[in-house]
């Protein structure tokens, strides 16, 4: 199974996920990483903070970017 890492990326900061998640594949990283943008953003909002801005980056065992995804993107919009 492949080791995906979600690294957290900001304007002026990266949080570098150095252990990495065992998934089967990258949908499955991009579920997790929405999962992690919600509850990042859920834990900034109680503390006053506004990180919809951020976004995690999905990269493999080589460090290759094979995916980014916005916390934006973790906010269903309804029409």
């Amino acid at each position: 199974m492949p080791i995906y890492y979600f690294n957290v990326m900001s304007a002026s900061d990266i949080v570098m996920d150095f252990e990495g998640t065992d998934l089967p594949d990258i949908a499955t990283a991009r579920t997790e990483a929405i999962e992690d943008g919600r509850e990042l953003m859920s834990n900034a909002v109680l503390e006053g903070r506004d990180i919809a801005s951020r976004r995690i980056e999905i990269c493999d065992e080589a460090g290759d970017v094979l995916l980014t995804v916005a916390f934006s993107e973790a906010i269903r919009q309804f029409d």
